[in-house]
């Protein structure tokens, strides 16, 4: 990975993040540290996905990092400092450690692996950032400011919150069952929900 070209800006300042949503349950996380950052790294990640496989590295922990793990049978907590080892068979890697050395140390080593990593605080060192989330049963909207401004993520978040309806996740069920039922191929099916989905966006 080109390190140097992965942190270049864009000419316009566009914010050039690719949105995924990953299953957590079916990957490997590891968060490397356990004080206050490490607890809110936790609580974000579990709060959208509760079954997320993770492994959190420190050699202690905060009492409300460890009531939070026992809540969630797919957290371990491992009382140890890092060892460039822990990144084996991971997938995705966040480093909030007090020592701006250990998580450079973990980042570059993630690097060589081609491994995703999030240096807390430290937007330079990022693969990907933990962006605002509004979930609504089956609906789940990400919200990136490209790593400029947490505040405006969680302002926006608020927003979504408060304006999507607590009965749409009824309506996606609904369309769900409905285009089940439709026959024809691929474009003809999209044609059709399409059609029925467009006064959504008329609804004044």
């Amino acid at each position: 990975m080109d390190t140097a070209n992965s942190q270049q800006p864009t000419a316009n300042g566009a914010n050039e993040l690719y949105p995924i949503f990953l299953k957590l349950q079916n990957l490997s996380v590891l968060i490397v540290g356990g004080g206050n950052v490490g607890l809110e790294k936790l609580s974000f990640l579990l709060k959208s996905s509760p079954r997320a496989n993770v492994e959190v590295v420190a050699p202690k922990f905060l009492a409300d990092l460890v009531t939070l793990a026992e809540n969630h049978p797919s957290v371990k907590l491992t009382k140890k400092r890092f060892k460039k080892k822990m990144l084996k068979k991971r997938n995705m890697v966040i480093a909030c450690t007090d020592d701006l050395k250990v998580n450079k140390r973990v980042y570059n080593l993630c690097r060589e692996r081609y491994l995703i990593c999030n240096i807390a605080d430290t937007p330079d060192l990022c693969d990907y950032y933990l962006g605002g989330i509004v979930t609504k049963g089956n609906v789940k909207i990400a919200i990136s400011t490209n790593g400029k401004s947490p505040t405006t993520a969680k302002r926006l978040r608020e927003f979504f919150e408060e304006v999507i309806p607590e009965d749409i996740n009824k309506m996606v069920e609904n369309l769900n069952q409905y285009r089940k039922t439709l026959k024809g191929d691929f474009e003809m099916k999209v044609q059709k929900m399409n059609e029925i989905t467009d006064s959504l966006k008329n609804k004044e």
